[in-house]
Order: C-alpha cells, then sequence, then structure tokens
C-alpha cells in the first residue's frame, strides 16, 4: 500500500481550467520525513507558479528507487487508481526521473509523469523575456528533452532513388535527434556572442572603475523589491517565484560620493538542475566577477537555514563562493519574521524591509564599508612641486591622512588596483 494519500479539497480549487496535478513524494533512507514535507510544500509552490492546481499529494517509502518505474510495479497501479479518483492530468515527481522511468510510468499511468525539473524548467520558460532569457531557457529545456526523445511509430523517412541511396534510411527518431542537436549547437553559438558582448561590457565598467554589487538569494526573497529599495529602479517585484531571470543592472550611490553598479539575478532554489546553472552560466558570470555578492534572506521563512545552504551551493558550482558576501535578512514588516534576530545572531549582516524601506540607511552604509574595507591602504610619497599627483590622489581614493614633510607630502589614501597601478612610482608601504 502506498504509505499516504492527502487529498486536496475541491472548494480550495476554484480554477478548473486549470491543470489538476498529482505530486508524488519518495522517503529514502538518508531523508528525514520533515525535509520530505518541506520539498512536497515547495514543489506545490511551484506547480501553482506554473499554473496548475495540487488535487492530492502521495507519499511513498523506499529503500532505493524501482530502475523501471520509480515506485515498484505494484505502488505504480496504485497510483494510477487514485489518479483516476482525483481526474489528474498529470503526476509530478519530486526527485529527478530517468527516461526509461519517465516512459514506463507514462505508458501504466495513461497520463503525463514528469519530475521536478520539468516543473522549474517550464516556469524559466513562462518568465523568460529577453531574447538571450528565451535563448537560454530553450537550451536548457532542450537538454533535459533529448535523452527523452521519442516516437510512438518506427516509421522510416524516405529517400530518393540512387546509388548509395538505398536501404532502410533514417528514423524520424533520428531525424528529430538530429534536429535539437543541431538547434542546441546554434543556441550554443548565440549564447557565446552574448558572452563576449557581456565581457567588452564589463572590460568598459573596468575602466569606468566602476565596483559591482550583485544580488543574490533564494527565490522569493525579495531581491527585486531590494535593487528597486537602494536604485529606484522601478522593476517588476511580484510574490511568485522565478519572475526575475534576465539580469538588470542599475547605479547606487553611497554617502561618501562613489557611485557602485548593482545587478538583481535569477533567484536559486535547492538542486536547481544542472540544465539552468549551463544554461545560465554567462548571466551568472556576473555573480562570480562582483566585487560583493548581498545574499538576501527571506527572514519570514521556516527554513531559512536551508535556503541559505542552497544559495551557497549553487555558489560554489558557478565558482563564486570565494566572493565577499553580505548577509541581509529581508521581510523584517511581516508579522512572523525573524530577520531582526537573524541579523543579531550573524555577526556583520543587516535586516531591512525592502518593501517599506525599513533600515536601509544602514544598509547602504554597511555596503560602502565593506566595499571599502577591501579596498588597501597605500602611503605615498609625492614631491612638493607636483601639486598635481596630490590632486589626482584625492580624486582616485579616499584620503586618510595627509603630513607634509621636509621635501614631500606623504599621504595614506584607500585605492583599488587601478588606482594603485597609477601610484606604483610614489608608493613606498602598503
Amino acid at each position: 500500500m502506498v504509505d499516504r494519500v492527502t487529498y486536496i479539497p475541491t472548494t480550495l480549487i476554484d480554477r478548473s481550467f486549470r491543470e489538476r496535478i498529482v505530486i508524488v513524494g519518495v522517503q529514502f533512507p538518508d531523508t528525514t520525513s520533515e525535509e520530505l514535507e518541506r520539498e512536497l510544500d515547495e514543489l506545490t509552490l511551484l506547480v501553482d507558479t506554473a499554473g496548475a492546481d495540487v488535487v492530492a499529494r502521495i507519499v511513498q517509502r523506499r529503500e532505493s528507487p524501482d530502475p523501471a518505474t520509480f515506485l515498484g510495479s505494484g505502488k505504480v497501479e496504485e497510483l494510477r487508481e487514485i489518479c483516476l479518483a482525483v481526474d489528474s492530468d498529470t503526476v509530478v515527481f519530486n526527485r529527478t526521473l530517468s527516461p526509461a522511468q519517465h516512459r514506463n510510468l507514462e505508458k501504466i499511468l495513461g497520463r503525463t509523469a514528469i519530475d521536478r525539473t520539468a516543473v522549474i524548467l517550464d516556469i524559466f520558460a513562462q518568465n523568460a523575456r529577453s531574447p538571450e532569457g528565451k535563448a537560454q531557457v530553450e537550451l536548457a529545456l532542450l537538454k533535459y528533452r533529448l535523452p527523452r526523445l521519442r516516437r510512438s511509430s518506427g516509421s522510416l523517412s524516405q529517400q530518393a532513388g540512387g546509388i548509395g541511396t538505398r536501404g532502410p534510411g533514417e528514423t524520424q527518431l533520428e531525424v528529430d535527434r538530429r534536429r535539437l542537436v543541431h538547434r542546441m549547437h546554434k543556441l550554443q553559438n548565440d549564447l557565446k556572442d552574448v558572452e563576449r558582448t557581456r565581457a567588452v561590457q564589463r572590460q568598459s565598467r573596468a575602466r569606468g572603475r566602476h565596483r559591482e554589487v550583485t544580488l543574490v538569494g533564494y527565490t522569493n526573497a525579495g531581491k527585486s523589491s531590494l535593487l528597486n529599495l537602494l536604485t529606484h529602479a522601478d522593476v517588476v517585484a511580484e510574490n511568485r517565484l522565478f519572475v526575475t531571470l534576465d539580469p538588470r543592472t542599475r547605479q547606487l550611490a553611497l554617502p561618501g560620493g562613489e557611485t557602485v553598479l548593482v545587478t538583481d539575478t535569477v533567484g536559486f532554489i535547492s538542486n536547481l538542475p544542472h540544465e539552468l546553472v549551463d544554461a545560465f552560466k554567462s548571466t551568472l558570470d556576473s555573480v562570480r566577477l562582483a566585487d560583493l555578492l548581498i545574499h538576501v534572506v527571506d527572514g519570514s521563512s521556516s527554513k531559512v537555514e536551508e535556503e541559505i545552504a542552497a544559495v551557497r551551493a549553487v555558489l560554489k558550482d558557478i565558482g563564486a563562493d570565494e566572493v565577499p558576501e553580505l548577509m541581509v535578512f529581508n521581510k523584517s514588516d511581516v508579522e512572523c519574521s525573524r530577520s531582526m534576530e537573524l541579523a543579531q545572531e550573524q555577526a556583520g549582516s543587516v535586516y531591512v524591509s525592502a518593501l517599506l524601506g525599513d533600515n536601509s540607511e544602514t544598509l547602504i552604509e554597511v555596503i560602502g564599508a565593506r566595499l571599502r574595507s577591501s579596498d588597501r591602504i597605500f602611503t605615498l610619497r609625492l614631491p612638493l612641486d607636483r601639486g598635481d599627483l596630490l590632486a589626482a590622489a584625492h580624486r582616485e581614493g579616499d584620503v586618510v591622512s595627509q603630513e607634509n614633510l621636509e621635501n614631500c607630502v606623504e599621504i595614506r589614501v584607500v585605492l583599488d588596483p587601478v588606482g594603485a597601478a597609477r601610484f606604483v612610482d610614489w608608493n613606498v608601504a602598503s
């Protein structure tokens, strides 16, 4: 018997035109019941974001997945009866299905069977807006679909007569697979062009000497709202998962007069599909190359620790785990929020309400201080008759101290690598 079935009352589903979904959670020995429930709660939210309704939730315990059907033949028959009882359109599994499991399940259940990765890819496909974002999502979808490609009939395509052309020809499945591979290569080349363009833009920004700050965090943590608060960007910010796919960069003026660039990025999620990480590599480069990461955390979430761990796992995957990080606990205005308490526990972190603007001044001051702390203080000795050098030093960095000596002016100044290179001939200590 299936271990547990939870039916969702039909009175809670008032949009009959939406797909009816049964979600299946499988608990293996390395997963606790609490972890599985959190996974299923998140999967339910993903399904709702994709535009469907969960009508039943099934939990099954297993020692290991069945190679053919993931659940085992007997359990799949029980699942089929449940799907018929609730008249579901689709079954969604919390774990990744192999192509063989995918095919066998659909054959037995008589309806679509997909996994969590397919749901996330569907949400990304709905939210992609820019040509780059659409190309990235399409590439991820093709990578996911290629090993699952199948054709119900084994028909053969016709070939023209002539020497060297006789024989069975290509199967339609082979033709479809070849077309998918060709399309994937074209998308990869297009995205390489985008990556080269971004590299040129980054070089231009480096010459402009603007520091770069990137917002990262679990999906729906409030990154876009925080970007609006800091930079008055007026970008779309909704209480939905994965609203932001395309990076948006805006300028932020710090209290000392310095201008930095703030970039909002795609939200992360636990076990983010590798297809998405690979496809969004050019977009996620803004994270890896940032001077400072602002890690936005939903302080009202009941699984703060798990979400922080999930974000840091993705940062490690893309090689951004060494970038300096500033923890910002958002949604302090929510009644059940623990933002203030969490900020006190995490040294150097800040709490804010991106919606109401609470504590935003403190956050901006901390961002400026963290960026300045990553710079180095250099001691320069400038000739007394080189007032132009002294003026340039004041323009290039923040002068900490200045002392007139017998034949020179000694100043201690905070300089970035570009500024330090310009004054290398007058640097005496650092």
